[in-house]
């Protein structure tokens, strides 16, 4: 990561404080200097384009009000970038091009750049720029402390887990993030994503999809069933749908969802048939869940190269009950064979994964290698630094720790009262 350097540093009670973003010395130095004009706090400049997204919050974090991001460098990019800062939502984006292209600036407003300036910068149209963020910026910002972010989980094959890793890490973002999440499983028409959690719901995404035309925020909150870890759960039908739901009910449930969560996380099974519903769309984050097996690899290798060869970082491959000493193939083979990087790996660990699913308790809720490495995949999605193993066991998973040292009953099993989960009664499941 490219150091930070600081041009002026004359902070001030009601001062905006600004970061530069940008390639280019002489562009940000012209930048600079015409912030000198200007009355602004903290005046701060990153010399590049971040090479993984995902940075940007802990790079904006800092007392950052402005951010002033050079277009001309690479456009394309740079849009990803504005979009990401947008995204984040505690900072205002100002863009700034030698270009006085109205389809560029349509596209960055679009990103939610709030103004566009030419280059060379005259320090009052700046100076005026600036002085409307300050005036609106108070209200706005708080309005979006947080990101507004998709995460979709596909399967590269049905049995490979992917129901298991979007549902675990759907409660383990909404634990370590702190924000409103809602886990959507779309995995149609055999869904499970609520029995991995140990829930018993009593409506579905069916109900959603086909009240589309009174498909509100309101309408969507009566239809959900709410987990203890804080993560909020519309669930697949209990049984058959009669009809096939089209994707613009799909799209519409999403945009719903996105409007009244900060998270979304999707289960999409292995339903690849939806990659031209919207939520496949580049403002999603798209985890392809596989193991290492020739038909998984075949399959990834395909839907990679067919339909998400652009997504870039938006790309993470997960490859789930990964054991390096019984692997026919190594990483290198692997990643040859998928075309890209390796991003996550999830252990195989049968032993926590069947308790789990006796106990009808979240994996994410306990202490286990799968759910060390699901937690270290949320705290990156929603921007937080990765905390080592020992740090982990004391905080998240302290309810953990609390249940398997609780007294025995005369028997010698465990006792479950007090917070335990609750057990999951099969005589509740429709079937």
């Amino acid at each position: 990561m490219p150091p930070f350097s600081q041009s002026s540093d004359s902070s001030g009670s009601g001062l905006l404080s600004v970061l530069l973003i940008g390639p280019d010395d002489q562009r940000r130095r012209a930048v600079s200097e015409a912030l000198a004009s200007c009355p602004v706090g903290m005046i701060r400049e990153y010399k590049a384009y971040p090479a993984d997204l995902d940075d940007l919050p802990r790079i904006v974090e800092h007392n950052c009000d402005v951010v002033i991001v050079d277009l001309d460098g690479d456009p394309e990019y740079a849009l990803q970038v504005v979009e990401s800062i947008y995204a984040y939502g505690s900072v205002t984006v100002i863009v700034c091009s030698a270009k006085a292209n109205l389809e560029l600036a349509v596209r960055c407003m679009r990103a939610g750049a709030r103004e566009f300036l030419t280059l060379p910068l005259n320090p009052a149209t700046l100076g005026d720029a600036l002085a409307r963020i300050s005036i609106r910026g108070a209200s706005s910002q708080s309005s979006r402390k947080t990101a507004k972010k998709l995460f979709v989980f596909l399967g590269a094959k049905g049995g490979c887990g992917v129901t298991t890793i979007a549902a675990n890490f759907a409660v383990a973002l909404a634990q370590e993030s702190q924000q409103s999440t809602l886990l959507v499983d779309l995995g149609l028409p055999l869904g499970d994503a609520a029995l991995n959690l140990g829930m018993v719901t009593e409506y579905s995404t069916f109900n959603a999809l086909e009240n589309t035309n009174r498909l509100d925020a309101s309408f969507l909150s009566t239809l959900l069933a709410r987990h203890t870890s804080g993560l909020s759960v519309l669930a697949a039908p209990h049984e058959f749908s009669p009809v096939q739901p089209s994707l613009e009910a799909v799209d519409k449930l999403l945009a719903v969802a996105r409007q009244a969560f900060d998270y979304v996380v999707i289960d999409a099974g292995v339903r690849v048939e939806l990659k031209d519903a919207r939520f496949f769309d580049d403002s999603a984050i798209l985890y392809l869940v596989g193991q290492v097996g020739v038909t998984e690899l075949r399959n990834s290798n395909r839907m990679i190269g067919q339909y998400f060869a652009s997504r870039g970082s938006k790309l993470q491959v997960v490859i789930n009950r990964y054991t390096p000493q019984a692997l026919l193939f190594d990483d290198k083979q692997v990643e040859k064979a998928l075309t890209r990087s390796i991003d996550w790996k999830v252990p195989d660990d049968y032993a926590s994964a069947r308790r789990t699913q006796h106990a009808a308790t979240p994996l994410a809720m306990e202490d286990s290698p799968i759910s060390r490495a699901i937690r270290r995949m949320a705290r990156k999605a929603c921007g937080l630094p990765e905390e080592d193993d020992k740090k982990a066991r004391s905080g998240l998973f302290g309810w953990a720790r609390r249940a398997m040292s609780k007294p025995r009953t005369d028997d010698g099993s465990e006792d479950t009262e007090g917070d335990a989960p609750p057990r999951l009664n099969p005589d509740h499941v429709k079937f």
